[in-house]
């Protein structure tokens, strides 16, 4: 019966949003409401267990996010994504462009989120198509790829910060291992199958693409940041982290003790004072250093955190669902079905994921809602490594990209891709992610 029940809530969250175009934060908390009294809860602590998921989400989150939301937005406003984009291009050079996108993009993508990185490569991607004369879903699935892998795997991105933190997972080693996996998946999906694509739906490959679509701020190459200070900036929220997950995994090995310098490095390498550091970096690196009124910059900020509030009400309104989900006694249920079970609960957490995904479109609600599932199953089950969890999460978020997901069709008009190309190009390859994720996290598994 509770399966039975959140299945009627996913199917009506689906009619909200899809059919009757509901905002889908409105349809979370109206689903969320359902849910917890179909669930037999006591009416009284519907609306304290609805707060308390919304509330506990955005309170770990919203600080790295918002953080991450800004550092990404300076970056991109100062010319510095551009540097780095067109500086790879051109060192890889012209015989190994689609490594040049693909290595750009992921570096783009670690500090932009998935629809701000596609909008701003997009008609960078689409000048060097035009120049090489080449088609530009040639350059363009090498860039989705990277953007989508980063979007699902990396913190601060909203899928796998949330999760990392429902889990209780450390943020650090969930970048570090999230970096191990995306590369060999990045590969696969972005640079092996579009050759295979290009026999599958050859007539994607002579399309020319949108040029007006995205189009933003022109720069002269030589009025942007330089290309290495672009690149530390844009990695420096990485490199503090990995820091920070590196003292952790080596301390118990050598068995050092916590003097000054491992509680500053731990504190430095948190997530929150990490994406803090940065963005105070990038205030430098990318504004003040080079003249820029701090009004400007601060404009820049302020604009990032004006698109990110309907996200992050979306974030919490999954985080509430979650919550009823594990109050209403589901995830207790899902628990004492797979008690005693042999399946992986990396493999667990990648099937629920992809299940939600599907149905839902939107990634991050589908590992919030995951999340509300696996948690109380993790109990009874000695030694689980909660990072690779949440990493499968994340995988299983990113499958089977199609026409109720809003990054489906700003890939499809970009690309210029009709719908059948955009389902034999695009929703295989986030497929061709999500399953190499989940392979590449259960051999990390294996290992460590």
């Amino acid at each position: 019966m509770p399966l039975l029940i959140v299945a009627i809530g996913v199917l009506l969250l689906l009619i909200f949003i899809m059919k009757f175009k509901l905002n889908t934060f409105v349809s979370l908390i109206i689903v969320s409401f359902i849910v917890a009294i179909a669930l037999g809860m006591p009416l009284e602590e519907v609306v304290g267990s609805i707060e308390s998921g919304l509330g506990g989400t955005l309170g770990h989150i919203a600080l790295i996010f918002g953080m991450g939301a800004m550092l990404g937005r300076l970056i991109a406003d100062a010319g510095g994504a551009n540097r780095i984009a067109i500086t790879l291009i051109d060192k890889f050079g012209e015989k190994r462009i689609q490594w040049a996108v693909l290595f750009a993009s992921f570096i783009v993508g670690i500090a932009l989120f998935l629809e701000v990185a596609i909008v701003l490569l997009v008609p960078i991607i689409f000048s060097i198509a035009k120049e090489l004369k080449v088609s530009i879903v040639k350059l363009g699935l090498p860039m989705v790829t990277a953007a989508l892998a980063t979007h699902a795997f990396l913190p601060p991105h909203p899928g796998p910060t949330v999760v990392a933190a429902e889990y209780g997972a450390n943020i650090g080693l969930v970048l570090i291992y999230g970096i191990i996996v995306a590369i060999p998946t990045v590969i696969f999906a972005g640079i092996l199958y579009p050759k295979l694509a290009k026999k599958i739906v050859p007539t994607a490959f002579t399309r020319e693409g949108s040029e007006s679509f995205g189009v933003q701020k022109t720069f002269k190459l030589e009025e942007t940041p330089g290309f290495g200070i672009s690149l530390f900036t844009a990695l420096f929220p990485v490199i503090l982290m990995a820091l920070g997950a590196i003292v952790d995994m080596v301390q118990p090995v050598l068995g050092f003790s916590d003097n000054m310098l491992v509680i500053l490095i731990r504190f430095i390498g948190n997530s929150s004072t990490a994406m803090l550091l940065s963005l105070l970096l990038a205030v430098y690196t990318m504004g003040l250093r080079r003249n820029i009124p701090i009004k400007t910059l601060m404009d820049s900020c302020s604009s990032a955190i004006n698109a990110l509030g309907m996200l992050l009400l979306i974030i919490g309104g999954g985080g509430a669902l979650k919550q009823v989900l594990i109050d209403g006694g589901v995830g207790d249920y899902v628990a004492d079905i797979f008690a005693g079970s042999a399946m992986s609960p990396v493999f667990f957490a990648w099937m629920v994921a992809a299940i939600l995904r599907i149905c839902l479109g939107s990634g991050t609600v589908a590992t919030l809602t995951t999340a509300g599932l696996v948690i109380p199953s993790l109990a009874g089950i000695p030694d689980v490594n909660l990072e690779l969890v949440a990493l499968a999460t994340g995988a299983g978020s990113a499958i089977a990209s199609h026409v109720n997901d809003a990054g489906f069709w700003m890939v499809k008009e970009s690309l210029g891709m009709t719908l059948k190309e955009a389902f034999g190009t695009y929703t295989v390859l986030s497929t061709i992610v999500a399953v190499s994720g989940l392979v590449f996290t259960l051999l990390l598994d294996i290992i460590i």
